[in-house]
């Protein structure tokens, strides 16, 4: 029954990529209602998927690269969906669906992992831990959708060439700002992630910080984001410089999270990969 539920999760994902695709070309609200009631019932399906797994292990299902990369897909079209009711912004679905797609299609192409049963994975802390990091990505993979966009429209504007895409993007003003929403949701999640990441370190591990590959890049993509929004506070950084660095510190998170795994060698990789 999971493998079904994933099938059909895919399946809508791609249609909602097809269907925002052409929302995309043709701004008609009935396409957006559409296409988003699709992810909708993909997520659903996704969810029950991720739910059926996790009861069979016994805990989260988020230990190996592909159930990772599958509960990423997840957590990334819920988030999308739900901020998608509060900011309307329709376009963005057009950048999300499609990225979706290609994590869920990773997810199936690496190979299955046997990880051995282990109490460490049944703790309220990796639950913790693991929900607020996967929130906090999902948060700047919009935000790296968010960037692009900017860009593009920035473009336009300076080259005076008022294409279709246009009228169809937001204003600069309103993707910058919901950029900056993006990361003030973001960095405290991240944060918080970190902290119980450590905290349950300490109890299973000899030291909270061991110099483990992941936890070094981790604490890089921290920074990245935390000069981010020190410069955006503390400077006034906005528009095309913040937009880069969202695209920059969200290439930061994709190399935390499935370059470390896949390459390095460390704590992490013994029980995630």
């Amino acid at each position: 029954m999971e493998a079904v539920f994933l099938v059909i999760a895919t399946f809508c994902y791609c249609a909602g990529s097809v269907g925002y695709c052409i929302y995309l070309l043709r701004d008609r609200e009935v396409i957006h209602r559409v296409s988003w009631a699709i992810l909708f019932v993909g997520a659903l399906f996704h969810g029950g998927a991720i739910l059926l797994r996790s009861l069979s292990v016994g805990y989260l299902a988020v230990t190996s690269n592909q159930e990772a990369l599958s509960f990423f897909a997840w957590v990334f079209v819920v988030t999308y969906l739900l901020i998608q009711l509060r900011l309307q912004l329709r376009i963005l679905g057009s950048f999300v669906s499609p990225l979706a797609v290609v994590f869920m299609l990773l997810s199936r192409l690496l190979p299955t992992d046997i990880i051995p049963k282990s109490g460490v994975f049944q703790s309220g802390w990796v639950v913790l831990h693991v929900t607020t990091l996967f929130l906090a990505n999902a948060v700047f993979a919009l935000a790296f959708g968010v960037g692009i966009m900017y860009l593009l429209q920035e473009r336009q504007i300076k080259h005076k060439n008022f294409g279709y895409f246009y009228s169809r993007l937001p204003s600069l003003e309103r993707l910058d700002h919901i950029n900056y929403i993006c990361l003030i949701i973001g960095f405290p999640l991240m944060t918080a992630g970190l902290v119980t990441g450590f905290a349950y370190a300490s109890f299973i591990w000899p030291s909270p910080w061991n110099w483990d590959p992941k936890e070094i890049f981790a604490l890089v993509t921290w920074f990245i984001y935390a000069i981010l929004l020190h410069e955006r506070l503390a400077v006034g950084w906005r528009g095309r410089r913040a937009a880069w660095l969202a695209i920059f510190g969200f290439s930061a998170v994709l190399t935390t999270f499935l370059g470390v795994n896949l390459i390095l060698k460390g704590h992490h990789t013994v029980f995630v990969r």
